[in-house]
């Protein structure tokens, strides 16, 4: 394998599962910007979807695909671990026991939504871009990229709040919301991610095609 493509497979795939980890890490906390309610992690994880098209450009479906799954297992692990070492007693002379608990809690809905939304999303993502770059090869890259995004990412944002906020916490003991509340939530996030895809859509031209090695 050429020296570029290796640097190009190690820098694209540890870029976006680090980006999907962080993600999942930040949408255990919810920011407010004026008005709009969305999850932390909503800012990197619109930009994985562009990390994706890359890999998918770069390397093509099938590794695209494996990265997605990858991410999408590393991401339960990083979820247990922490929940792992979140019920392990703390020494005496250390005094961030609870904050950190507080920090790093993983709310089981909202990990579960979190990653089962980004799988499922991610994976039509390939199927969108796919069918885009197949059928309309001749159009600009970058509309690979909206097009796609634009299917995947409300997709992604209807899964999770469904899934985060109605299904899944009574299984967890939680109060859910009503649906039309959690819908309601989704816009801004759909917003927001958008917001995050148009100023990334630069980023596929950072890399070559599959059939430039």
């Amino acid at each position: 394998m050429a020296r570029k493509l290796i640097w190009s497979v190690v820098v694209l795939v540890g870029t976006y599962i680090l980006c999907q980890a962080i993600a999942d890490i930040g949408a255990t906390k919810f920011v407010q910007l004026g008005d709009v309610v969305i999850p932390g992690g909503t800012f990197i994880f619109a930009i994985t979807f562009t990390l994706r098209d890359m890999i998918h450009k770069r390397l093509g479906k099938e590794w695209a695909q494996a990265a997605i799954v990858t991410a999408g297992g590393l991401n339960i692990l990083q979820a247990g671990y922490l929940w792992f070492i979140s019920k392990l007693p703390s020494p005496v002379f250390y005094e961030h026991s609870s904050a950190w608990e507080s920090i790093f809690a993983i709310v089981p809905a909202i990990a579960i939504g979190s990653i089962a939304a980004e799988v499922v999303s991610e994976l039509i993502d390939t199927e969108v871009y796919h069918f885009w770059k197949t059928k309309f090869s001749n159009a600009p890259q970058w509309t690979r990229v909206l097009v796609s995004n634009a299917v995947s990412l409300p997709v992604d944002s209807l899964i999770f709040a469904t899934l985060a906020f109605v299904i899944l916490p009574p299984l967890f003991g939680e109060n859910a919301l009503p649906f039309f509340i959690a819908l309601s939530l989704t816009v801004g996030q759909i917003s927001w991610k958008f917001f995050v895809t148009i100023v990334s859509l630069p980023m596929i031209y950072f890399v070559k095609d599959e059939t430039m090695v």
